[in-house]
């Protein structure tokens, strides 16, 4: 997957550090979120591996649980990674309470690397998905437009943060199928113009918007969260998670640790 959008000197680079990871942890998912999941990434992005471990159980159940977690910054050959590793326990736990980074990690497209496990997960936690999504998504855009509003003008980054948080929980509140990359809805959701934003971004990650432009996005930008509430009102989704889903996702969770104690 990595060597479909990037050039082959950086594939290398990002197979090898997230070969390396994998000698500290083993992951279940390792998951490239960011710019490049979101469908606009500019030459300068950095490679945003978001991943998904399982610790050993014996480091679960002492007195002191070392879930074996991570996070770091660092640039090797030129390569900006940000790399962060969550324990799949925690994970799942909010997961199941609509955290739409952890299900993003784990039902998301651009996967580097996965545990054959993953593919078991996933048909149980899109039964387990709920309304409680809506949370996520409206905290996590309402965050990305009070960075945009304090900057006057954006950039093209800002606002098509806040549209892509927003449009990718509508479409998960309406059609329980989650979709990252905006490029995919914007027709869909009357958000063809866009595209002119991603141009923009594309030219650089800090680069402003002119006034006229962000003069005309500011309104849409309304408009999207009141599409994101209009979608939580009508989701065809649970108000929360079926006991049974939420049982089956435990039963999945519990098989894992018996087979890495």
């Amino acid at each position: 997957m990595i060597e479909s959008i990037t050039d082959p000197t950086r594939a290398a680079v990002i197979r090898a550090y997230v070969a390396h990871q994998a000698t500290l942890r083993h992951h279940l998912v390792v998951y490239l979120s960011g710019a490049h999941a979101y469908g606009f990434p500019s030459p300068d992005s950095d490679f945003d591996l978001k991943c998904v471990h399982i610790a050993p159980t014996a480091d679960l159940v002492g007195l002191t649980p070392r879930p074996g977690g991570a996070e770091r910054i660092e640039v090797i050959d030129g390569v900006e990674i940000d790399y962060g590793s969550n324990e799949v326990g925690a994970v799942l736990r909010g997961a199941l309470r609509g955290n739409g980074n952890y299900l993003e990690r784990l039902l998301g497209d651009l996967v580097i690397t996965e545990d054959a496990r993953l593919t078991e997960l996933r048909p149980l936690l899109r039964a387990a998905l709920s309304r409680t999504t809506f949370h996520h998504y409206v905290g996590f855009a309402r965050s990305q437009l009070k960075q945009a509003l304090a900057m006057q003008p954006p950039p093209a980054k800002k606002v098509l943060y806040v549209l892509r948080t927003a449009i990718t929980g509508v479409h998960l509140l309406r059609t329980g199928e989650l979709i990252t990359d905006l490029t995919r809805l914007v027709d869909q959701y009357n958000l063809g113009a866009a595209r002119e934003l991603v141009e923009a971004k594309r030219a650089g990650e800090r680069v402003p918007l002119s006034d006229d432009v962000w003069t005309r996005w500011r309104p849409e930008l309304d408009r999207v969260f009141t599409t994101l509430a209009d979608a939580h009102a009508s989701s065809p989704l649970p108000e929360e998670p079926p006991d049974a889903a939420v049982a089956a996702v435990e039963a999945w969770l519990v098989d894992v640790r018996r087979a890495h104690f």
